[in-house]
């Protein structure tokens, strides 16, 4: 309990900026899943205090991220469409699957699933990432204009026939199901066909105008309808919010930029008594939990489901444990990564008891809270507890929010959570494949295939699908390459033969590392390990890399990080034996000579002990 609040005045400032910059992010992650800006917030409240009091990380603030909210607005969609379009009927079903990610997430913890995480290769983050990026801007594009297909009467008139073919054989559905559907009789058929009105008709016509609208193809089909129906003062909102969020950051970053923007634009829409689309009403009082979820579902509604509360989960532990290494690298601590897949399990399962959506770790809110003095879990706790009041005191002010405002801030989001750095590699990274005449990078063909898979098709399949290619490719490869190298040893090694000789003077100075195999994904935990081996008196290391032939993607930029880190420390690095493919890859991205110049490449051992000599 005292190590509980060693560091209180620092988590509690830590925790409360945290929770700030949370706020408008909830909100807007609320919205865009399509079950209002409470379940956002609900959501941020309860995954923040529960995932960091049961987690691994000690400084991790968890919460709705871009990740799992895209993936969760799918599954939303999918579900509300299933159930006529009415999302009263289809919330306990929606809940129920996020609970049930939370307890797989919790099992994935216990069965130790967080070791695996270093096998998820960089081509294969990269691309996810920069697919979510995407998915959000092209979703967010018809929002931020104004434009709401429900309420276009020439689109939504264009289902009408279609609307009422599916209720008519909905009746026919519910008259089987209650058995009295017989071929010789329709009379109560047509007595039930009789009974439906113009006003349903027109609610499913709405429903599947909207689906038709929704997700990334059905936001590119429909934007140039869209694009002649502007609404000027939606729009204007958005751009507003997009400058104030880029252009406040030039002034200071010590004040979040996205409050900035949503108090200012909201403020000014809400003061000139504009006529703008306010977000959904934000419930008063305490969450309420949602009981309903266990007593109105079976097993047999759920089950079709289970297999997207698996994707929730797996994507929620990866995109938690990638924030986690962040935060590691930042406190110079080691998270525990089954505890932190409970905590998170905990957490998400809780929050989907009171009605909010699934989240994770936020790597942007975590780096806030260690930046502003977060230490301890109590961070995470505390901004939770920020949240909670901001919701009892302040919910019907922020009722009043501009949804175009909220849409601004999903853009600035989209844009920020693209993956930049794997970006600008493509066209540096080595066309190491043949795919018929064509000679390319397997990174870059990788990326680019969970990327247009994630954006158009299905973020789970797409993520699965570039796991296999990359291990097929690598295992191609490396096999091309040669077999005898493809022992990878452990971090404790004996000096080599040519390394007797080595100057006494200098063992206290210098520390040498070898490296054995291909410094690949897999291996890239391991090989980071080198920190915690470097002696505090070394003002050298030596790499020996004679046995190290291949190097992807996650291993170079690894590699980059550790040499970076090295540099910052003043610790001079020194690269013998290294070969050719490596040698490639570090001079694509300037590795080479840039951090490791020339003068600090040895042909071998003998070479470099030749030069000290001097």
């Amino acid at each position: 309990m005292n190590t509980f609040f060693s560091n209180i005045k620092g988590d509690a400032f830590g925790g409360i900026t945290a929770g700030i910059v949370a706020l408008p992010l909830a909100l807007a992650f609320g919205v865009s899943s399509g079950l209002g800006p409470s379940a956002g917030l609900y959501g941020a409240i309860f995954i923040s205090f529960f995932a960091a009091l049961f987690g691994g990380t000690q400084t991790q603030i968890s919460g709705p991220t871009a990740p799992m909210t895209a993936v969760s607005m799918v599954m939303i969609a999918g579900i509300v469409a299933a159930n006529d379009g009415d999302i009263n009927k289809a919330f306990p079903l929606i809940l129920m699957v996020f609970f049930l990610a939370g307890l797989i997430q919790v099992g994935l913890g216990f069965l130790g699933f967080g070791k695996y995480i270093k096998y998820i290769p960089y081509p294969v983050v990269s691309g996810f990432m920069t697919a979510i990026g995407v998915i959000i801007l092209l979703t967010q594009i018809l929002p931020s204009i104004g434009y709401n297909p429900k309420n276009d009467t020439d689109y939504v008139n264009q289902f009408k026939p279609q609307a009422e073919e599916i209720i008519l054989e909905n009746i026919l559905k519910e008259e089987a199901g209650e058995g009295i559907l017989v071929l010789e009789n329709f009379e109560e058929t047509i007595s039930r066909a009789k009974k439906i009105t113009a006003e349903s008709i027109l609610r499913e016509s709405r429903t599947l105008a909207a689906k038709e609208a929704s997700g990334t193809i059905g936001a590119l089909k429909i934007l140039p309808r869209a694009l002649k129906h502007i609404n000027l003062l939606e729009l204007l909102l958005s751009l507003g919010t997009i400058i104030i969020i880029y252009g406040f950051k030039r002034i200071t970053t010590s004040i979040p930029s996205t409050l900035v923007a949503l108090i200012v634009v909201s403020g000014l829409a809400i003061v000139l008594k504009l006529d703008y689309v306010p977000i959904e009403q934000i419930p008063q009082g305490l969450p309420l939990p949602q009981l309903e979820m266990f007593r109105s579902l079976s097993f047999s509604s759920l089950s079709p489901y289970i297999l997207t509360a698996l994707a929730l989960a797996l994507l929620g532990a990866i995109d938690s444990l990638l924030t986690s290494i962040v935060a590691d690298n930042m406190t110079k601590t080691k998270h525990n990564s089954n505890k932190e897949l409970i905590g998170q399990g905990v957490g998400n399962s809780i929050a989907a008891v009171f009605g909010g959506i699934p989240g994770a770790g936020a790597t942007i809110r975590t780096v806030v809270n260690i930046n502003a003095g977060g230490k301890t879990k109590l961070s995470g706790m505390i901004a939770g507890l920020l949240l909670l009041f901001i919701l009892l005191a302040l919910g019907p002010v922020a009722s009043k929010i501009p949804a175009a405002v909220l849409s601004g801030i999903l853009i600035t989001v989209g844009i920020g959570v693209m993956d930049y750095k794997g970006l600008r590699a493509v066209a540096k990274l080595p066309k190491n494949i043949k795919l018929g005449p064509l000679k390319l990078s397997s990174e870059v063909l990788i990326m680019v295939v969970v990327m247009l898979l994630s954006t158009f098709w299905d973020l789970i399949f797409a993520v699965g699908i570039g796991l296999i290619i990359s291990c097929l490719i690598f295992m191609k490869l490396i096999g091309d390459l040669t077999a005898k190298y493809s022992e990878i040893e452990g971090l404790k090694e004996e000096a080599w033969p040519d390394e007797m000789g080595f100057p006494s003077a200098l063992k206290n100075d210098v520390f040498i590392k070898h490296i054995k195999g291909p410094l690949f994904f897999g291996y890239t935990s391991e090989f980071q390990q080198l920190y915690t081996q470097i002696p505090k008196q070394a003002k050298t290391v030596v790499i020996r890399l004679s046995k190290m032939p291949y190097m992807d993607q996650s291993g170079l930029y690894v590699m980059e990080d550790i040499l970076l880190d090295l540099k910052l420390k003043e610790i001079a690095v020194i690269f013998v034996g290294l070969q050719h493919q490596p040698r490639y890859m570090m001079e694509r991205i300037d590795i080479i000579p840039d951090v490791i110049p020339e003068s600090k490449i040895y042909v071998n051992f003998k070479a470099y002990l030749k030069e000290i000599s001097k």
